[in-house]
């Protein structure tokens, strides 16, 4: 039977939404369309489609307006909506936490136990990267930190923008993890024994950095469980760039490997996305082995997600572009394992692939939602 392909957008803080209705491949037009608040309702000669709204989100059919008829896509509607998401996002380390606790990291890849029992006094976000170069503006006198490190005690943890850092204590140095020294006078890269993954790097003899895209960290009294590969990843890349945009107004990230190659460029365009999809044509979309298949084809999910602007640079591939954003101070740089960079690219391609095609790009840049 053939169904018909549905996209919807809904943004919370401007309560509007998209609606895109593909054609289905067989039946083509016409299609007796149905908006109700709770729900939508495509019926065609061969069959029908029908998608229940999630209970937070309400459709005003009154406000429907700006029909338009795209090829390649299909019916094209804007219309109000009501979307009751929260976006809030919560840390490893939220506020609930007693200052005591004692957390447990896995290698998210294989849920190998990294550390076990790990008892945190003091969970604290490190400056930004060019926090000397402030220091050095606002002092009178000579800087009191340079040639400081920040480096953790025992019993701390510092969050950077991508990574933690930890002390190297003696439980660390066990089966469970291999430093494999990658050149002279290079940090020392940290490898899961088990699955051989990068999960950090040494930055001294006793410290460690760990980056959140290869490390779970929870309390010890929980279980611990696998989640997606991808679905990990970009949730973890969604709240970096939604954290970084609120503190520091910045909306334009590279993302580099710890080669220090640019791998891609990518440009936050807003943070308040429902996507609600009707994927009964993604069993036509190719599927990467490496990645998981998220959505399974005629199936529907909503899902919170960030919008974001994105142009790869591998192979010398917009070179010139990356060089000038390069030497932009309103820029910031994420530094991710370069296999993770890959991934992200990735995902970015697949998920650019499944939007409806008057969608996927925006000038020279390529579109594509992170889910968070």
């Amino acid at each position: 039977m053939a169904t018909t392909r549905v996209f919807l957008e809904v943004r919370r803080r401007l309560q509007s939404a998209l609606l895109i209705l593909g054609e289905p491949k067989e039946a083509g037009l016409p299609m007796d369309i149905s908006v109700m608040p709770s729900s939508l309702q495509v019926k065609t000669s061969e069959g029908c489609t029908e998608i229940g709204l999630p209970a937070e989100v309400r459709l005003i059919p009154s406000s429907c307006g700006g029909l338009q008829y795209v090829p390649g896509d299909g019916l094209h509607l804007r219309l109000q909506a009501q979307a009751g998401f929260s976006t809030k996002l919560i840390s490893v380390f939220n506020q609930s936490s007693q200052a005591q606790d004692c957390y447990t990291f896995y290698c998210q890849s294989c849920g190998e136990v990294i550390i076990r029992d790990r008892k945190l006094l003091r969970v604290l976000p490190l400056p930004s990267d060019n926090w000397g170069t402030l220091v050095g503006e606002w002092c009178c006198h000579p800087d009191p930190f340079a040639n400081k490190p920040l480096h953790p005690q025992e019993n701390d943890c510092f969050t950077g923008d991508s990574f933690y850092l930890v002390n190297l204590r003696s439980d660390l140095l066990q089966p469970r993890l291999e430093l494999a020294p990658v050149k002279p006078k290079t940090n020392t890269k940290v490898i899961c024994k088990r699955c051989k993954v990068m999960l950090g790097e040494t930055m001294s003899s006793e410290t460690i950095k760990f980056y959140m895209t290869e490390i779970v960290i929870q309390p010890s009294e929980r279980n611990f469980s696998i989640i997606p590969r991808s679905q990990f990843v970009q949730s973890i890349i969604a709240q970096c760039l939604v954290e970084l945009s609120s503190a520091r107004s910045t909306f334009r990230f590279s993302i580099q490997g710890h080669d220090s190659k640019v791998y891609i460029l990518l440009w936050l365009l807003n943070s308040d996305s429902l996507v609600i999809e009707s994927l009964g044509s993604s069993k036509n979309i190719k599927k990467f082995s490496l990645l998981e298949d998220i959505s399974k084809a005629d199936s529907i999910s909503a899902l919170n997600a960030v919008k974001v602007l994105y142009q790869p640079c591998i192979k010398s591939r917009n070179k010139e572009l990356a060089s000038s954003w390069e030497s932009d101070i309103s820029v910031h740089s994420l530094t991710l394992p370069s296999a993770t960079c890959l991934e992200v690219l990735l995902i970015l391609s697949r998920n650019n692939a499944t939007l409806p095609p008057s969608l996927r790009y925006m000038n020279s840049f390529q579109v594509a939602f992170l889910k968070m």
